[in-house]
């Protein structure tokens, strides 16, 4: 897969799982989600298909920003947290000594991840955005980095968490997708 197709398939996950189904960033890409399977040579083409229609079943909830909330924004105990550092540091915490690390390692890339909000940037889709920035800007060892040393560490404990959830099957479906797309740059 080329750094272009690669690049292109990470801001599209990554945004849904940074972003609301329903809110402006990611409206112009649903299109691109349903039709993923058609992107790129997946490993499993039939299981990434399968999740396509998924997807494009679940889309039309109404309560699908309900269901975003309740995974990545957290009201109430969260079942699966898209941030690292709760699965990386001992206290389970957000901001830990991981999530410093990984923002040095932003830094240290001349990436500052300003998204108007409040929170870690070890945030699953905001580090899948990261890396296609990297492969966009030509650094794609620096890039590999990000994945070997940030994202790889927790992101398998995390997707397994999100597929396994009984609140929005649109977000397993998602999980199963992102959970390829990783299989395929390890």
């Amino acid at each position: 897969m080329d750094n272009l197709t690669t690049a292109t398939l990470a801001k599209i996950i990554g945004a849904f799982f940074y972003y609301s189904s329903r809110s402006e960033t990611v409206k112009p890409l649903i299109e691109a989600l349903l039709h993923i399977d058609q992107l790129a040579n997946w490993q499993n083409p039939k299981l990434i298909c399968q999740q396509c229609q998924r997807l494009a079943a679940e889309l039309s909830h109404q309560d699908l920003d309900y269901q975003f909330s309740l995974l990545f924004e957290g009201q109430g105990e969260m079942l699966a947290p898209p941030w690292g550092s709760v699965y990386l540091d001992q206290e389970k915490l957000l901001m830990g000594e991981s999530q410093e690390r990984y923002r040095e390692f932003l830094q240290q890339q001349g990436l500052m991840l300003s998204t108007g909000m409040n929170e870690p940037e070890d945030q699953f889709g905001l580090m899948l955005m990261a890396f296609a920035l990297l492969l966009e800007k030509n650094q794609p060892q620096t890039a590999n980095q990000l994945l070997n040393e940030h994202l790889f560490t927790w992101s398998t404990y995390y997707l397994n968490q999100l597929k396994q959830n009984q609140i929005s099957p649109f977000y397993a479906a998602l999980a199963v997708i992102a959970e390829q797309y990783l299989e395929m740059l390890q």
